[in-house]
Formats: C-alpha cells, structure tokens, sequence
C-alpha cells in the first residue's frame, strides 16, 4: 500500500500562468535491473547515507521533466547575481565560460522517486559566482530564478558547497534545451526541483524566499534522505 500511495503522489500538477507544469512522470523511466538495484540498496555513500535514498529507485539515464522551457540559444542566455551583494553581475554565456570551469561526477534523486546515480556534467561552481558578487554580511539564501518566473532557494552555505553548480554539459554534451540548458543549476544533495533548469539569475537575500513548487506544498528543504518531499 506504501508504493500504491507512492505512486498516486508522483504525478505532480500545477497551473502557472495557463500553462501545465509536470515535473514527475511515472512509468516512462528506465530502471536499471533487479540485481543491481540490490546491490544499490546496500550501497553507502562516503559519508555513511543509502547511495539511494528511501523511496527512490534508481533510473539509467535524466529524463525531461517538463515545465514551460526557456531558450536553448547560448546566445540568449543572460545571468544576473543581484540582491545582496557588493558587486551584482551581469554574465551572458561567454562570460560565464570565462571562469573557471569544472567537471562534476553526483547522483541526483527527483522528488517523484528517480534516483540518477554517477551523472557527469560540466560547469561552473556557484561558490565562484558568489566570490566574485561578495555576498553583504546580510546575505542568507540564495533564490535561483529561471525561465517565466520560476524560482527555488537555498540557504548560502549550501550555495556554497563545491558540488552545487551552473551546468552548461551533460554527459560531455551541451545541455539539451529539455533538461535546461543551455544552463541549469544542480544541487545534488536536495530534491531535483532545487535544481532550476534554464537559470536566469541568482538573488541573494536576507530572508528566505519560497519558491514555485514550495509554495504548492512541497518541501523547502528537501532532504531525499528524510524524505521531506511536502511540507509539514
């Protein structure tokens, strides 16, 4: 009965601005076999926690999750870092390739019960962003702000973590438009919905901001392994 209920709690609608949002889509997934699944299910992260988090199962590749798209063209690609900050920035995509860019190895675990183990991406850590806009000593959370008004927030520590990055390359290709590129945040260790896809800006701020999905009922704070996928 647990999984019964499980599953009727993956198909997660909104309407925003007359548009259906889908960010869970049940039985379109590949998993990867039974004995591997065993085998993840014994598997520990370095710090101790399930490689899979309770309630997840692991996928073989990302999947589109939906959501009104922005563009794909680099080219319209704009990124503020605004708010509370001493030097707010202004990066289209060629500045923001001139930092400095790194490869990322993360699982990553989507509140609809899809865990994406090993995935590989390339990009710049959002650590580096925030160093150069200097966050004020105000300065709290950071909401990420993407395509037609979406939004999602994490405190700065957590911004700040060397595995949360801007990502412009998935599995050594561009970003494909339906999984957010050209650019995408990834916050590994929250629910994907934490991990805004075609990213328009980073709003540092004092007081913590729900965003889109938040404000529907979904956890703020979205530890997998908790399982905090709807507020209390």
């Amino acid at each position: 009965m647990r999984e019964e209920n499980q599953l009727s709690r993956r198909v997660f609608l909104a309407v925003a601005a007359g548009t259906v949002v889908s960010i869970g889509l049940p039985g379109l997934f590949a998993t990867v076999g039974e004995a591997r699944q065993e085998e993840l299910a014994k598997a520990l992260r370095p710090d101790g926690r399930p490689r899979v988090p309770p309630g997840q199962t692991a996928i073989e590749q990302i999947e589109d999750m939906g959501g009104r798209p922005g563009s794909p063209r680099p080219e319209d690609f704009r990124l503020r870092v605004h708010g509370e900050v001493e030097n707010p920035l202004a990066l289209d995509f060629e500045a923001l390739m001139a930092f400095k860019q790194q490869n990322f190895t993360c699982d990553v675990h989507c509140v609809t019960g899809w865990t994406l183990l090993d995935s590989t991406w390339r990009g710049v850590p959002m650590a580096a962003l925030l160093d150069r806009a200097k966050p004020t000593k105000h300065a709290k959370f950071v909401v990420i702000e993407a395509a037609h008004g979406y939004t999602t927030s994490i405190p700065l520590d957590e911004a700040r973590k060397p595995d949360v990055f801007l990502a412009h390359t998935l599995f050594g290709s561009p970003l494909p438009g339906p999984n957010g590129g050209p650019v995408r945040a990834v916050v590994p260790d929250r629910y994907f919905y934490k991990s805004a896809k075609w990213v328009k800006g980073l709003k540092i701020v004092s007081k913590d901001e729900l965003g889109f999905w938040e404000t529907r009922g979904y956890s703020n704070s979205a530890d997998p392994w908790k399982e905090e996928r709807y507020s209390r």
